[in-house]
Order: C-alpha cells, then sequence, then structure tokens
C-alpha cells in the first residue's frame, strides 16, 4: 500500500495520457480508413509510431539523466500534443507518417519515465503485482479512450481536441505531487546484446510481443471493418481486448511473483496464439463473437509485455532501471516497426485474417523458445544481472 500511495501521482498521470493515446490509436487508422488511405499507407502510419518510439527509446535516458524525471516528462508531453492537434490540418499520407513518427517518439519518453519511476519503486516480491497495477490502469485508461472514441465522429475535429486535452492534463499531477521522483539515471542508454545476453526470454518477448502489439493497434480498424463491423462498432474491438487485458492482468502478475515467469510466458503465449488462429476463421461471425475472443486475445497476448519487464528487472540495481526500460522499449519498437508493414502486405494479398496469422505464428515461436530456455535451466537467467556498462553506444 505504501508503494501504490508513492505512485499516486505518476498513476494519475498514466490515466490521463493513455486515455488520450488509446483515442487517437483507435481514431488515426480509423480516420485514415474513411479518408481512403490503402492498407499499406495505414501500415506506414503505425510502422512511422513505432520508429518514432524507436528513437525516442534511444535518447529518452539521456534526457531523463540531463532534466530529471518531471520535467522530462513535461518535456514530451508537449511534443506528443503539438502533434495531436496537428493531425486534422494535414489530411493525407506524407504528413500523417511523419506526425506519427513524433508523436511516437514522444510516447517513448513517456513510457521511459513512467516505467523508470515504477520500477524504481518495486522490489522482487511485488514486482509483477506492482508492474501489473500499473497496466491495469494502462489497459483502463485506453478502455476509456475507446468509449470517447466511440461517442465521437470520427470524420470531425473533436475527437482529436479531445486526445490532444487528455494529453495535456497528464502533466498535471507530476506538477503538483509531493512525492519525491526517483534519483536521476547513471546509465542512460539502452544495452542491447547485453540484456539479450543476461535476460534472453524477456528481451524476445519484449520483441515478439512488439510486433504482435504494434500490427495490432496499427490494422485491428481495418480487420474490424472487413469482418463486416461498422465504424462506430469498430472501437469496441479493441475496447474488449483492452478489458480482457485489465481484467487479466494483475493475477498473472502475481502469479508470476510466485512461478517462474518463464513457465507464465509459455502458457499465455500458447494459449494467444491458440485464440488468434480462431480470431483467422471469425470474418463474418458478427459483433459479439468477435468482441468475445478480443476479450480472449487481450487476457493472452496483451500481458506479455509485464512478463518480459518482470524477467528483465529482477536482478538489476536501481541505476539500471531506466537502461533496462529503454532497452526493452526499444526492442518492442524494432518489432513494431517490421510487423505493420509486413502483416499490412500479407492483408492486401490474403485478406484480412493474415492479421492475426502473423501474430499467431509468432506467439507459437515464442512459446517454443521460452519452453526451451526453461528446459535449460540456463546459469544466466538464475543469477543476478551485471550492471549495464557505461558508455555511449547503444547496443554493446
Amino acid at each position: 500500500m505504501r508503494n501504490l500511495s508513492a505512485l499516486a501521482a505518476i498513476l494519475a498521470a498514466v490515466f490521463l495520457l493513455i486515455t488520450g493515446n488509446g483515442l487517437s490509436g483507435t481514431l488515426i487508422p480509423l480516420r485514415a480508413k474513411l479518408d481512403g488511405f490503402s492498407a499499406s499507407q495505414i501500415g506506414a502510419l503505425g510502422s512511422a509510431y513505432f520508429a518514432g518510439m524507436l528513437a525516442g527509446a534511444m535518447v529518452a535516458g539521456t534526457l531523463v539523466r540531463r532534466a530529471g524525471y518531471i520535467r522530462a516528462f513535461a518535456a514530451f508531453v508537449a511534443l506528443a500534443v503539438t502533434a495531436m492537434v496537428t493531425f486534422p490540418a494535414a489530411l493525407s499520407p506524407i504528413p500523417w507518417i511523419a506526425l506519427r513518427l513524433v508523436h511516437g517518439f514522444a510516447l517513448a519518453g513517456l513510457y521511459a519515465v513512467i516505467e523508470g519511476w515504477i520500477q524504481s519503486r518495486a522490489t522482487n516480491e511485488n514486482r509483477g503485482a506492482l508492474y501489473a497495477v500499473y497496466q491495469v490502469v494502462n489497459f483502463g485508461a485506453s478502455a476509456a479512450g475507446q468509449g470517447l472514441m466511440a461517442l465521437a465522429d470520427p470524420r470531425g475535429v473533436a475527437p482529436f481536441s479531445v486526445a490532444a486535452a487528455m494529453l495535456a492534463m497528464s502533466i498535471l499531477p507530476l506538477a503538483f505531487t509531493s512525492a519525491d521522483p526517483p534519483e536521476r539515471p547513471r546509465a542512460t542508454r539502452p544495452r542491447i546484446l547485453w540484456l539479450v545476453k543476461q535476460a534472453p526470454v524477456g528481451a524476445t518477448s519484449a520483441l515478439i510481443v512488439g510486433a504482435t502489439n504494434g500490427a495490432y493497434w496499427a490494422l485491428a480498424p481495418v480487420y474490424a471493418l472487413a469482418a463486416g463491423l461498422t465504424p462506430n462498432q469498430a472501437p469496441a474491438l479493441t475496447a474488449s481486448v483492452i478489458l480482457g487485458s485489465a481484467l487479466v492482468v494483475y493475477p498473472v502478475g502475481r502469479l508470476s511473483d510466485r512461478l517462474d515467469r518463464r513457465i507464465v510466458v509459455v502458457a499465455f503465449s500458447a494459449l494467444g496464439a491458440l485464440v488468434e488462429t480462431a480470431l483467422c476463421f471469425a470474418l463474418g461471425f458478427g459483433l459479439w463473437p468477435l468482441l468475445g475472443l478480443g476479450f480472449l486475445l487481450g487476457a493472452t497476448t496483451f500481458v506479455l509485455y509485464t512478463l518480459s519487464t518482470g524477467l528483465a528487472n529482477d536482478r538489476v540495481g536501481p541505476d539500471d532501471r531506466v537502461v533496462v526500460s529503454s532497452g526493452l522499449l526499444f526492442l518492442y519498437c524494432v518489432g513494431a516497426v517490421i510487423a505493420p508493414a509486413v502483416a499490412s502486405g500479407l492483408m492486401e494479398r490474403f485478406g484480412a485474417a493474415a492479421l492475426f496469422a502473423q501474430s499467431g505464428a509468432l506467439h507459437a515461436i515464442l512459446a517454443g523458445f521460452a519452453l526451451w530456455r526453461l528446459t535449460r535451466r540456463d546459469k544466466a537467467e538464475q543469477a543476478p544481472i551485471a550492471r549495464a556498462p557505461e558508455g555511449k553506444a547503444a547496443f554493446p
């Protein structure tokens, strides 16, 4: 309880921030589809967002170290708001791709601040549960964003303005908190090879979850419309995914604090692959069957990033929280940059079901890899992780 009270300001900021970002995440591809963007162009919007996040992950730690957590948060929010209010003024693919790059860059910085702050308050005994509380707030805010989307006309300017306002208000809880932010990080740049060597399942999970989540967020509205849903019904599919995630992530986090987290990764990635296989054949089933499958999708696959962060953070000291968060975010974004472009090409050739065929295959690969690592009982995943090396290079 004391940990939660210390995190109250950052969790309130998360709720406002993710409500605005959840609204924009559905609004932008849906509005693009309604304005005649092709599936490839919509996929490019998703890839651009995560390319911006990739760039942001590279420099976010440096900015946090220079400015501190709260001032860095405010700067990244300003960038996100600027991008959001510019979208309706430039309704064509090239400007939107550029704006998605800026938006993704800002969100990477915000996630680095948020997750570094939260991980600094966690211990190995409560890490899964505490991070799961953050994820519950995250998913609840995303669902609220979908609710706002359902009330708005996606062809108008109003939803962009509402999203920008929610993003801007996320500064207020941190501006007025009396709680001390964490110490500025010692190391700042992602150390990818170090992270992969020390936490192979956590790193691989972040990469694959980035690929599957990135493809989903970029192309789910296209799938929903192809499945026969109306533009006003399309956000309900994403809301069902978020609801499943929000209800399951805390018990999964608690479970992972008591078991080897790799066992939980194997189970939930395998179950997720089965749900995605069902979604491949669900086109034309109608709204309610799709909502049920969406709920199961969220309950299985959208909890995996929580597990990857727990695996990687269990054995690091407070000085390296931002390094680990930035490294996982970097891997997540690599997957999320590539997967929407690949999935959109597959959808144009084979139909909308290809979105979940790709994701199901990736989750099956993750389940197999985690099971293989589990059977090896590798010492690298049992011993404490060494401190992240100093220096400027992002990859060693």
